[in-house]
């Protein structure tokens, strides 16, 4: 994907390759990024899939996610292949207008003409006729299920919530467009210093407002629990990335570990565990595990039997052994493993540390189990009061905000 703006009018967001059930999570990112720019810069933006070999059924649903709002100032389609057209045209697309070509889209947009008629569904097939190719590659995109979530493609994915919570904002306070509602999570977000994807998800995940004026009346304000060691309990608990930071460089200090992880569990993407915090681990190995949906991974396996669980060697591991992850695993030169879960009060989990050591074998005592298991039950307490505290406010900030107009 590569942007390029066009004099003062367009921003054209150029497409190639296959956007998969995998890719449409970056495609989403990346269109609202770019919607996001060319509405900050009062332009139209183009979508060039010239170079589009393949589209998803999924990836027609995130365009439509993000622009089925946008009626008024349509997203411009242009030279898609017969094959592209084809998968665009499989359903209704109030926001996506098609062009033959990129020349035709910025010659209308430039002269301010009107824009064509929206993106038509085709025609159903008659019963007992043959299925098209086009509709053959829909349903074969469609039936492509990946073994495992990966990468940062796959926590792109994360941006989706974000589009389903404009849509909640634009709906609840009557807002005007995307953008404005937009503006209005960026400005809960920053002023509470709630990550924008966090925000959003509780949002899509909380009950709707109680009153017109307080989003949770009645609501008591209570201390932050206390995170031992006192590395982390000395740091703002309100900040949450140096919260997560500040414990993860606290699990390998008390593992005597070569790297660490912390994942923890987001609501919007049906508990599936989001990797918020890590050290001495690469690239590659972070794009597989940004977003866990679950096993083999060993803090999906931790979160779902609810107890730590150790893997003395990945390679010997039967379920890790040969699959994706455990091959990423040992590439970011880790052979050993401990997850341990964040398990609350009432017994649910909200993450897990992950620690790491490069030579294979149990290597943890008895009393570093204890202390990086009392670290994840002080996270999962944290974790809940940051949830029912810091992010309640931000919520009560975005009603009283967008209840008044801004």
């Amino acid at each position: 994907m590569t942007v390029q703006p066009v004099a003062e009018q367009a921003v054209v967001l150029r497409l190639s390759g296959s956007i998969d059930v995998r890719g449409a999570g970056e495609l989403g990112r990346e269109l609202g990024l770019g919607l996001q720019r060319a509405d900050e810069r009062g332009r139209r933006l183009v979508l060039d899939m010239s170079g589009v070999r393949r589209l998803s059924s999924t990836a027609v649903d995130t365009l439509d996610a993000h622009t089925r709002h946008r009626t008024a100032g349509p997203v411009l389609v242009t030279g898609a292949t017969p094959q592209v057209r084809g998968v665009l045209t499989t359903k209704h697309l109030p926001g996506i207008r098609l062009y033959p070509t990129l020349e035709g889209a910025l010659a209308t947009v430039c002269a301010g003409g009107p824009a064509p008629a929206p993106a038509a569904p085709e025609r159903p097939r008659t019963p007992g006729t043959p299925e098209p190719p086009v509709a053959r590659e829909v349903r074969d995109t469609v039936e492509e299920t990946p073994g495992e979530v990966l990468g940062l493609r796959a926590k792109a994915r994360t941006s989706g919530i974000i589009g389903i919570a404009q849509g909640i904002l634009i709906a609840r306070y009557g807002l005007p467009d995307p953008a404005a509602a937009f503006a209005l999570l960026r400005a809960g977000s920053q002023h509470h210093n709630v990550p924008l994807r966090v925000l959003a998800s509780a949002v899509v995940t909380a009950p709707p407002p109680r009153t017109a004026r307080e989003w949770f009346p009645g609501r008591l304000h209570t201390p932050p629990p206390p995170v031992a060691p006192q590395d982390v309990e000395a740091v703002n608990p309100r900040d949450r990335r140096q919260m997560l930071t500040a414990a993860v460089y606290a699990a390998v200090t008390l593992a005597a570990a070569d790297a660490a992880e912390i994942h923890l569990t987001d609501a919007g993407q049906d508990e599936a565990l989001v990797l918020e915090a890590h050290h001495g681990l690469d690239a590659a190995y972070r794009d597989c595990l940004a977003l866990v949906a679950g096993p083999p991974a060993v803090c999906a396996r931790a979160q779902a039997a609810g107890r730590p669980v150790t893997v003395p060697d990945v390679a010997a591991d039967p379920a890790l052994a040969g699959h994706p992850v455990g091959r990423a695993v040992l590439a970011a030169g880790s052979r050993a493993l401990y997850a341990t879960p964040m398990v609350t009060a009432a017994g649910g989990c909200g993450g897990v540390v992950c620690v790491h050591r490069a030579d294979p074998g149990a290597w943890l005592t008895e009393g570093q189990t204890a202390a990086l298991d009392a670290l994840a039950r002080d996270l999962a307490a944290w974790r809940s009061w940051y949830r029912r505290t810091v992010v309640q406010d931000a919520l009560e900030y975005l009603h009283a905000h967008g209840s008044s107009g801004g």
